[in-house]
């Protein structure tokens, strides 16, 4: 019994030293798993190529002018130039109309997509990558077709009543919109290469992203220009002065925001007033009556600063108590949208996205905070400005078929009898 009982023993130690050595083994392929997936995670970052670095698009007549400065100071005038060029260009294209803005907005969205896009294409051009650049613009194309499909149903409903060839294209917008998508999704899935099926798919998402950033984002710019160009104006120029001031501030003092405001805009119905077209003259209308957020009133000022000023009441525009967000998100939160386009840039070890603009670099290096203080101003208008809109409810109103305009009326006139805001008619 004693050398069953030793013989059993020593067979159980065995059993144990072999489990204890199996997990060593797995626990050993685990780090050996990890420090392996590290490395490529590693060398992934590390072997991301190089992009090209843009060309100096200088004008050689600035660069002879200025041959005799330092770098720094020829920097400053080339940037000082073009900036003053650049407001005078945006001056003119306002006094041109807001369909001259629109078409602004359109293609600095498209120059933006092209900038991120060819970034892509430059890092991975040595793969060649069938359709790579051919999809990027044809999706470009059926986002645009949407959004702005969208936008013409919206504010151009009277105008495509009138032309029977765009009623059809308004009614099945979205089914045509997807078939396009979809078009594009099965020309990627049909373009896949069996070596490079990650690398695709990377810039599959590549190229959403892109959209997501870009277009969306321009359309909700022109959302904010139909509310009124100073919706439009207003929070670009928050972030140009922004960025101006805090660039003066940097290359004399040290990096130290800054925000101008200006109130002039409120007394100018060209501003102020919600963009509409008229199908009768074919135009864009910008005259109304201000509303209530452009007409001067009286504010109670606090018992503190009563105390201290002297001041019972305060008069002023309510679109300035709204432009104190306007300027805050722009001085505080904007910038966020620079720092995420220089990690960007830094990811690719590019210091530009492009060479568009002598001293400034491409337009999206000018538009990266831009669109961020889109979405916000979208957002602010949608939450505490934007009320029903009667003229938008009346050109609806008028798509419809006559029996259901005349329900429409017949409902909305009992409804107006019940409130007693209209009498009841007689009855013989």
């Amino acid at each position: 019994m004693s050398a069953r009982r030793r013989r059993r023993a020593a067979t159980e130690q065995e059993e144990e030293e072999e489990e204890e050595e199996a997990a060593e083994a797995g626990s050993d392929k685990e780090v050996d798993l990890e420090e392996r997936l590290h490395e490529v995670d590693l060398r992934s970052d590390l072997d991301i190529p190089d992009v090209p670095p843009p060309t100096d698009s200088t004008p050689e007549i600035l660069k002879r002018a200025l041959s005799g400065l330092s770098a720094r100071w020829k920097n400053w005038w080339i940037r000082g130039i073009l900036s003053l060029a650049m407001i005078s260009g945006f001056f003119l294209i306002i006094y041109l109309g807001s369909f001259m803005l629109m078409l602004l907005v359109l293609s600095i969205q498209v120059k933006c997509y092209h900038e991120i896009i060819t970034i892509g294409y430059r890092v991975y051009h040595s793969y060649d990558l069938p359709w790579f650049r051919s999809l990027s613009w044809y999706f470009l194309l059926c986002v645009n077709y949407f959004f702005y499909g969208e936008t013409v149903a919206d504010y151009f409903a009277t105008f495509v009543q009138r032309r029977e060839q765009l009623q059809f294209l308004i009614r099945y917008h979205r089914f045509i919109s997807f078939t396009l998508y979809l078009t594009g999704f099965c020309m990627f899935v049909l373009s896949l290469v069996k070596k490079h099926y990650r690398l695709q798919f990377y810039m599959f998402a590549w190229t959403h992203v892109t959209l997501l950033i870009t277009v969306t984002q321009s359309h909700l710019v022109i959302q904010n220009l139909f509310e009124g160009m100073i919706w439009f104006l207003v929070p670009i120029s928050s972030v140009i002065c922004n960025d101006i001031t805090a660039y003066i501030f940097g290359f004399f003092f040290g990096r130290t925001p800054l925000i101008k405001f200006s109130y002039f805009l409120a007394q100018h119905q060209y501003f102020v007033c919600p963009v509409e077209y008229n199908s009768e003259t074919n135009r864009f209308v910008t005259e109304c009556e201000p509303s209530e957020l452009f007409q001067m009133k009286k504010y109670s000022v606090p018992p503190l600063i009563q105390a201290v000023l002297g001041w019972e009441t305060v008069k002023m525009y309510p679109f300035q108590m709204h432009s104190f967000a306007l300027s805050t998100f722009a001085s505080l939160i904007g910038p966020f949208g620079g720092f995420f386009a220089s990690g960007f840039k830094r990811a690719f070890k590019i210091k530009d996205f492009a060479d568009t603009i002598p001293g400034h670099g491409g337009i999206m290096d000018r538009f990266d905070c831009q669109y961020l203080m889109a979405t916000f101003v979208h957002v602010y208008i949608t939450s505490f400005i934007r009320g029903p809109n009667p003229s938008k409810l009346l050109k609806q109103l008028l798509i419809l078929q006559p029996e259901q305009q005349l329900s429409v009326y017949k409902t909305l006139k009992s409804h107006l009898v019940e409130k007693g805001i209209l009498q009841p008619s007689l009855r013989g």
